[in-house]
């Protein structure tokens, strides 16, 4: 078999999980800054794209060109889907992601966008129809996300990652959950294991990967090449470089302190206020902002006055006072 066109992001096997309103274009430009073998945008749905819908291309800016970067489409439609690709293609992109994953009930009710995401596990058939399509209409890798399966009577990805393999797909990633536990209960790595028994393509583990003893476990147990953080990296975009200076036995780069910190942070707030302008920005850095934080053991009242405020430049003359509060604390 031809070997993946995937391969090559393996020589840093620890990738950015895509997490809807939390790895946007100034974040993973963060992550990718401090190092990672891949980071992936936020779900983009096909047909809101190709229609450019209000709000689906400034929600989801998605770096189109940069390398390590791919973009993920969701959607039901081969139509859209296909569409999509295209679109995203045409403009630069260098890899894409299909997300059959995602167990968010606005995303796989027919109710809600169109029982896409994991619900298409249901359907391995019709999932297919989607992938064929995408890797049909483009010329660059295609890769895959998903779970173990829709719920513990329906744990099919070995099955899935089998004919998604014979359709074109480059590499495939694996959540260690069924739809049905959501993110409840432990990821379950091992399970993992039959899928990459299944195919000769990469296979990603996530799910639970929050520091490099939990990479290490999970590359053991499901046997796969390579590991995917999402929640753990929240606060700690240096995170991903040092899982991955780890599991290759090399020195591990510090956490940011004092100075740097204060520059990390500072500097991802002002990205944040660039791409979404002040206003929304501000907004939509607090929870970013509370992650780090929280990280740094500021103290509540601090805290509070850095994410209530309404005011960027009061922000910027906080944050110093803020994330250098918590080493008085420890000290």
């Amino acid at each position: 078999m031809t070997p993946s066109p995937c391969r090559t992001l393996l020589s840093k096997p620890v990738f950015l999980a895509p997490l809807a309103g939390i790895t946007d274009l100034p974040f993973r430009n963060l992550v990718s800054r401090f190092g990672a073998g891949l980071v992936v945008s936020e779900m983009v749905a096909s047909q809101e794209m190709v229609q450019a819908k209000p709000g689906v291309r400034e929600r989801a800016e998605l770096g189109f060109g940069i390398e390590n970067t791919a973009v993920q489409l969701a959607g039901r439609e081969a139509h859209w889907m296909a569409e999509a690709a295209r679109k995203v293609a045409a403009n630069g992109a260098r890899i894409i992601d299909i997300n059959m994953g995602c167990p968010a009930k606005k995303v796989t009710s027919a109710s809600g966008t169109g029982a896409s995401g994991s619900a298409l596990m249901k359907d391995l058939d019709h999932a297919l129809s989607l992938i064929e399509a995408v890797v049909g209409a483009v010329d660059i890798p295609v890769t895959l996300k998903t779970r173990l399966g829709w719920d513990d009577r329906l744990m099919n990805a070995p099955e899935l990652a089998r004919r998604a393999e014979g359709a074109g797909i480059a590499m495939i990633t694996i959540h260690g959950r069924t739809r049905c536990q959501f993110y409840k209960g432990r990821a379950d790595w091992a399970a993992i294991r039959a899928v990459k028994d299944a195919v000769e393509i990469p296979v990603i583990a996530n799910g639970d990967i929050v520091d490099a003893g939990s990479a290490r476990d999970a590359l053991r147990l499901s046997g796969g090449d390579g590991v995917m953080i999402g929640r753990g990296a929240q606060g700690r975009p240096w995170l991903l470089s040092q899982v991955a200076a780890e599991l290759a036995g090399q020195p591990v780069p510090k956490a940011p302190e004092a100075g740097d910190l204060v520059d990390i942070v500072t500097g991802h707030y002002d990205e944040m206020l660039r791409f979404y302008g002040e206003e929304l920005g501000n907004r939509v850095a607090r929870k970013h902002m509370g992650w780090y934080l929280d990280d740094a053991g500021t103290g509540p009242a601090l805290r509070k006055r850095v994410l209530t405020s309404r005011d960027p430049g009061e922000v910027l003359r906080l944050l110093p006072e803020a994330l250098r509060d918590g080493e008085r604390v420890a000290a």
